[in-house]
């Protein structure tokens, strides 16, 4: 290895000026690419913060509803859902990062300079203003929960068939993997 770093050592001392000034430059160019910078002194991100308003009348919603539909279709009959949930859905909010960046340059006794550059970065939360004057956070999207099964009892539901079409018709609604569903004979 250390062999390497003296040849191309030697290669940078016999070569050519114009060679050492390329070599220079491509590693400035990596510095700049590899250090990331703001000029423009803010920039606006999203960042996730509370869970959903309201998730249990949003699966009590979506329960009753899957069962309405369910049971309007053929050979399905009387129908009861139950949904669970791996996770609560998010509101993202906007989010305004001001940078602001100061360069101080010092000097010594013997002549020496040196530069840095202090860099600070502040988090502010975005706001609406409401027509009585209230303020809420500028929501930007909210998230579904994750929905980790889903539970169908139906009159139907001993019919491999119609147990197959209500098991289609859920992966379809919500994209849930036909192994977390099940559907079970109503009594």
């Amino acid at each position: 290895m250390e062999s390497r770093w003296e040849a191309i050592r030697e290669r940078i001392k016999n070569g050519k000026k114009d060679q050492l000034l390329i070599w220079l430059l491509v590693g400035a160019l990596i510095i700049v690419i590899v250090l990331p910078t703001d000029s423009s002194g803010s920039k606006n991100v999203q960042e996730k913060t509370e869970s959903v308003d309201g998730e249990d009348t949003i699966s009590d919603a979506k329960e009753q509803r899957l069962a309405e539909v369910l049971s309007q279709v053929e050979g399905v009959g009387k129908t009861q859902v139950m949904i669970t949930y791996r996770s609560s859905g998010e509101k993202i909010v906007e989010k305004d990062l001001p940078v602001t960046e100061r360069t101080v340059n010092e000097s010594d006794d013997q002549g020496g300079n040196s530069s840095t550059v202090e860099r600070e970065q502040n988090e502010e939360t975005i706001y609406e203003k409401g027509s009585d004057g209230s303020q809420t956070p500028y929501v930007v999207k909210v998230t579904e929960p994750e929905i980790a099964g889903v539970l169908i009892v139906a009159e139907g539901g001993g019919d491999p068939v119609i147990a197959k079409n209500i098991t289609e018709a859920v992966i379809a609604l919500f994209g849930v993997e036909a192994h977390k569903i099940k559907v079970m004979k109503m009594n």
